[in-house]
């Protein structure tokens, strides 16, 4: 009932009646009443006038399964949400999930965790009320060789999600990284359960840098946040409900033919690396190559510094790629 309530207070534009919202939900005027003064209470700012009713004044950064059901515009990704204030990791808590229930497309979303986790086992924890920590559950019938392109798929549905809200250009280091003025602001983690012949499930982890003001000294130089970079507070909700969206459209499309084609053009339009010398680290050992772009299967191709016809392709989580000046 509190999802549907904000839904019908955010679509309108004038007073919403308390005998309308009775009539609309089936409930009496004291389960309304109860509501309004529960959602006051987590930050929304809703102006009661009698005769008229009520309406929504301002809502904050409000982050609640409530309000994140309340904006989502999805098929069945997202649909389902599960929501904490604390947890050690989104993706750690959506693989318990996973392997306990029937959760295909569950939407796990946190305040803050405390032992969160990126790519080759680094730590990385936030304060309470600044950023986005989510994770979702899928359990694709594909072979599980072409998992790891979901990765890719998330990428561009943050980049895509953060570019429309801002309205700054964002690009991706690949495979996941996604950068805002030549620093990170989100990374993507895929961790998958798999059998040999089939996907038992595949959590896929995005933790946003959102409304954090600042960073230590040692990540300064590397990461940001949407707020750094515009001054201007983020709605995390709408963020999150506007990367479920993006990422199920093309992720629909990919059950389908098991190959990103459809989207290397527009991933690789945003590819920081492409066209640029990038630092190759495999099993140990570094070269230098150009990076091209993804092929269909997410692999990023490179060529020789001095041998451009030389082409070959590296694979993520084999491999690490950097730039030679700076982060990207």
């Amino acid at each position: 009932m509190k999802t549907e309530i904000i839904k019908i207070l955010r679509n309108s534009d004038t007073y919403v009646s308390g005998q309308q919202l009775c009539n609309n939900l089936g409930v009496s005027r004291t389960a309304i009443w109860k509501v309004m003064n529960q959602l006051k209470e987590e930050g929304y700012e809703i102006e009661a006038v009698s005769n008229k009713g009520y309406r929504l004044i301002h809502s904050s950064d409000v982050i609640s399964e409530s309000e994140i059901l309340s904006r989502m515009q999805t098929n069945y990704i997202g649909k389902k949400v599960r929501f904490y204030d604390e947890v050690d990791s989104t993706n750690l808590v959506a693989k318990k999930i996973a392997e306990e229930e029937e959760s295909d497309g569950l939407l796990v979303v946190s305040e803050s965790q405390t032992k969160g986790k990126g790519r080759r086992g680094r730590e990385w924890s936030s304060d309470k009320g600044c950023d986005i920590f989510m994770s979702l559950i899928l359990k694709p019938k594909i072979n599980p060789m072409n998992a790891s392109m979901l990765t890719i798929l998330a990428a561009l549905a943050v980049s895509k999600s953060i570019a429309k809200i801002v309205e700054k250009d964002t690009y991706i280091k690949w495979p996941n990284d996604i950068i805002l003025n030549n620093k990170k602001v989100c990374g993507v983690l895929t961790e998958m359960s798999t059998e040999i012949d089939y996907i038992n499930h595949v959590v896929i982890g995005i933790g946003i840098n959102v409304n954090r003001t600042s960073f230590p000294n040692e990540l300064a130089s590397m990461a940001t946040s949407l707020y750094v970079e515009t001054e201007q507070k983020v709605q995390r909700a709408e963020l999150i409900a506007s990367v479920v969206k993006e990422f199920e459209e093309m992720y629909l499309v990919f059950l389908e033919i098991q190959t990103l084609q459809p989207f290397m053009k527009e991933y690789n339009d945003t590819l920081i690396n492409a066209k640029r010398q990038v630092k190759i680290i495999e099993y140990g050992k570094e070269y230098e190559a150009i990076a091209i772009g993804i092929n269909e299967k997410g692999e990023l191709m490179i060529h020789d510094i001095d041998h451009p016809d030389h082409v070959r392709t590296v694979l993520a989580g084999e491999v690490s790629v950097r730039g030679i000046y700076n982060y990207v």
